[in-house]
């Protein structure tokens, strides 16, 4: 009995590791999903017209998107990940300044 005891021991304790691993190689993967999502709510804004309700949210949304990109291309993907996450807050944000203006 102390052997299975044991064997189980060992088995969990490499699914624990094993599902650990696989989370931090998913957090370490390109942001794909968040830029996209990032781009339509930048777009989104331009459209509702954001350039003039709120030009520096959407100028700053504009240019956490681009050093985005840049450190995608360093492979930094996490950093990426949290400046794409803030350009899409600011792009939201200049999105809503842009839907309350009156038409």
């Amino acid at each position: 009995m102390g052997m299975f005891n044991n064997g189980m021991f060992v088995a969990r304790g490499c699914c624990v590791l094993v599902g650990v691993a696989s989370l931090a190689a998913g957090c370490a993967s390109a942001p794909i999903q968040t830029m996209s999502d990032t781009r339509q709510t930048i777009r989104a804004a331009e459209a509702a017209g954001a350039s003039q309700a709120a030009p520096e949210a959407l100028a700053a949304a504009r240019d956490e998107l681009h050093r985005a990109e840049q450190m995608i291309r360093v492979g930094e993907y996490r950093a990426a990940r949290r400046e794409a996450e803030a350009a899409r807050q600011r792009a939201a944000d200049a999105l809503s300044a842009a839907q309350q203006q009156p038409r």
